[in-house]
């Protein structure tokens, strides 16, 4: 057992005698990458070993290729749906892009000695898992409080950049992160303090494997003194050579799946952000700045550098601040860091220094100012030839080709296309251009890449007009990245998932959805399954609801198909068809209760706008012969008689006479007070400033509210109170002029005394009309 023990250690990496320089860092951490370069640049060692996944060593020596601009991400992620990913975010001043460039400069060994991505991805998901019971994560944010607490900083991370970033003396980093580091450790591994079991498990399988890579790089012949390994500030004290490493054995026993990997271009407002993938900070633009400062041996300018900034940031927004404030702002910045014993001012003494000398002392006024001058605008650039997805390469000729690329920003920009044919340009590309666009950006719409979103076009009812709002994100690119698994180009792929969704299709109306969102992403091969698929539901649907719906959709389709080139021919004889259909089921259908008729309502409207829009396709003349005969029906949903009554008001097919009798017969008392409130609810559904205008209809209305009785009058009232609830302000003032006309006592006039203030007796009176219980009456 001794001996077993014995081998699977490092064998104090030979004989125990001698240990590589261990560097823990903070990842995105400047100080880290200053000290960790004049380590490097000490040591000369011959091996440089990495906290990273070992095998993306290739991409990783990829990330120091001309023309990558920081900050970029190494995204891995499973060849099997769904997709789970894992990110790895560098900036210029991460500690361990740094060491990669050193390595590649210097023409030394590199290699990365965390756990392949196929373990990681493969382990991920049970360390999400966490018992009811354990609270471990909540103690960590309470340590690091109690941290700044002691050390009278605002929060961890003001004590963290006080204590650690600014420091530049040599050696001072490495040896205050590793006793830093130890220390935390053992108060993690305490009782109190213990991380949950899945954590300290999954922390222990990837120390042991970075303690085995760190025994084979010894083994292929680098001497322990000529190897510097960088790994995150927690996993350095455990990886001694006193400790056993992973063996064969227990490497072969550690779950898999199949992955592949990706470089992407990053972002600092993606680094400034706590949530979602990688590490981060909440300041990226800041620290770029401070290392920028630290690399050119100028620590101390920061504040004046910072400060200045936020003061021409201010500036662009058209609030002046002059450059006596800045002085002050540096010197207000450089008091409070000497209250803490601070060597320089921290990224919170600067901002409130900027918030009492520039905003005088309201922080809305720089909020946006130091926002830029904090978090920054960068994106990062990968050039051709750099490690991509397929469906990545394809995403970018496209963007060329569309004259898109500018695009491909984190501000948000508006785009109007037109997707007519533009006959003033020669080629047919160019004539299509923003057609063309907008297939594309619904096929992105399609894969859920959140690229693009589409704006309500701003010409009412313009089928050729389209407005959309593009805003690139890291997101976006893992989005793209996850798309590989269903297609290796954007059409490919945006055609599996509209297909996927199909087969699932039991629902008449999203079939007919399907065809357009096919249209939109010009697949006319799916829009056609899509076509196969209508047909086939439709033969055993019975509900109005969807009929009325899918006629409206094809309506649509019918309608803008020659815009966006599309054959529409199949579509016409299944129209016609469902539209039979709905105006056969209309009478049948609306014998329903009230929550029942809000569908039934909508259902009414596509089929009337059809009629309308289809008259010499569709029989309009059956659709309003059906509506007739709804509105007459006193056993159907008193709602949906009233507005079928609207609509045939509105289509000049009911008179006055017609009206009067409408309203006399269901405003009488004979009838049931919700019955009247639904009629009238119905009818004041439609087009309110039509009703307004037929001067008859509030005529007879205000003559069957005369001949009533005080408790007739009183149960009328609780109900078409109830009916005009719904109208807005403007449309009540219209009826109170109306109705003074009525009475011959002046619009005016009538307006004002009804917009008056309630005296005491009213009120009383409104307070007995909202206790009013229809089941007294």
């Amino acid at each position: 057992m001794a001996k077993s023990v014995r081998r699977m250690r490092g064998d104090q990496w030979v004989n125990g005698a001698r240990e590589p320089h261990f560097f823990g860092i903070r990842h995105l951490s400047p100080a880290g990458a200053y000290h960790l370069l004049a380590l490097l640049d000490e040591i000369k060692p011959t091996a440089v070993l990495i906290e990273g996944p070992s095998d993306a060593v290739e991409l990783a020596n990829q990330l120091v290729s001309p023309g990558i601009i920081p900050p970029v991400a190494l995204l891995a992620y499973t060849e099997q749906l769904p997709v789970r990913t894992v990110l790895y975010p560098f900036a210029d001043y991460s500690p361990e892009y740094q060491a990669l460039r050193w390595a590649g400069q210097n023409d030394r060994h590199v290699d990365l000695i965390d756990l392949p991505t196929e373990i990681t991805l493969a382990l991920i998901e049970p360390r999400r898992i966490a018992s009811a019971s354990d609270n471990s994560e909540e103690k960590l944010p309470d340590l690091y409080s109690r941290i700044a607490e002691l050390s009278g900083e605002p929060d961890y991370e003001a004590y963290w950049e006080r204590y650690f970033e600014h420091s530049l003396e040599p050696g001072t980093y490495r040896g205050a992160i590793a006793r830093y580091s130890s220390e935390m450790r053992a108060l993690t591994e305490d009782e109190e303090l213990r991380l949950a079991p899945h954590q300290s498990a999954y922390n222990e399988i990837r120390e042991a494997y970075m303690r085995r890579k760190i025994r084979d790089t010894i083994a292929a012949g680098h001497l322990p003194e000529n190897i510097v390994v960088i790994t995150g500030a927690h996993h350095t004290s455990a990886l001694s050579g006193e400790l056993p490493v992973m063996s064969d054995k227990e490497l072969a026993l550690l779950p898999r799946v199949r992955t592949r990997m990706t470089l992407m271009p990053y972002s600092y407002y993606k680094l400034s952000s706590h949530s979602g993938y990688g590490a981060g900070n909440e300041a990226p633009a800041y620290f770029e700045l401070l290392w920028q400062c630290m690399r050119h041996g100028e620590p101390e300018r920061l504040a004046s550098l910072y400060l200045s900034t936020v003061a021409a940031r201010m500036r662009e927004q058209g609030t002046w601040r002059s450059t006596a404030s800045v002085i002050e702002a540096v010197r207000l910045a450089e008091a409070l860091a000497s209250m803490h014993d601070g060597l320089r001012p921290t990224w919170k003494d600067l901002r409130d220094s900027a918030t009492i000398l520039f905003g005088h002392g309201e922080y809305a006024v720089v909020a946006e100012a130091l926002a830029k001058t904090d978090i920054g605008t960068a994106i990062g650039h990968l050039p051709e030839g750099v490690s991509q997805t397929p469906v990545q390469d394809d995403l970018n000729r496209e963007l060329k080709r569309l004259k898109l690329e500018k695009y491909k920003t984190l501000v948000a920009a508006d785009l109007e296309l037109d997707l007519r044919e533009n006959r003033r340009v020669k080629s047919e590309e160019a004539a299509f251009l923003d057609l063309n666009r907008s297939v594309l950006l619904h096929r992105l719409s399609a894969l859920g890449v959140r690229f693009a979103r589409k704006q309500h076009a701003r010409q009412a009812d313009a089928t050729w007009a389209e407005h959309w709002v593009l805003q690139w994100s890291p997101e976006a690119e893992i989005e793209i990245v996850e798309s590989t698994l269903k297609g290796e180009t954007i059409e490919l792929a945006a055609a599996y998932v509209i297909h996927e969704e199909l087969l699932a299709c039991t629902d008449i109306s999203e079939a007919a959805k399907m065809i357009r969102r096919a249209g939109n992403c010009g697949l006319p091969q799916v829009a056609g399954q899509a076509v196969t698929a209508l047909q086939r539901l439709a033969v055993d649907t019975g509900s109005m609801a969807q009929i009325a719906d899918t006629v409206r959709e094809l309506s649509v389709l019918l309608q803008y198909g020659s815009v966006r080139r599309m054959d529409t021919e199949a579509l016409l004889p299944i129209m016609k068809q469902l539209f039979l259909r709905g105006c056969l089921m209309l009478v049948d259908a609306s014998g329903c209760n009230d929550d029942a008729a809000a569908e039934i309502v909508t259902a009414i409207h596509a089929m009337n706008a059809v009629a309308q829009e289809h008259y010499n396709e569709v029989d309009e003349q059956l659709w309003v012969t059906k509506l007739k005969e709804l509105a007459a029906r006193d056993d159907r949903n008193a709602k949906l008689s009233g507005y079928a009554f609207s609509i045939v008001l509105e289509r000049n097919e009911a008179g006055e006479e017609d009206c009067a009798r409408e309203v006399a017969r269901r405003l009488s008392p004979g009838i049931p007070a919700d019955l009247g409130a639904g009629w009238f609810e119905g009818l004041s559904l439609r087009n309110r400033y039509a009703l307004l205008s037929r001067n008859y209809l509030w005529r007879h209305l205000d003559s069957y509210i005369q001949t009533l009785e005080l408790e007739q009058f009183k149960r009328s009232l609780v109900f078409l109170r109830r009916s005009f609830a719904n109208f807005e302000p403007r449309e009540k003032a219209s009826i109170a002029e109306l109705l003074g006309d009525l009475w011959g006592t002046g619009a005016d006039a009538t307006g004002e005394e009804l917009q008056r203030s309630l005296n005491e007796e009213e009120k009383e009176m409104l307070d007995e009309l909202n206790d009013f219980d229809f089941g007294d009456i």
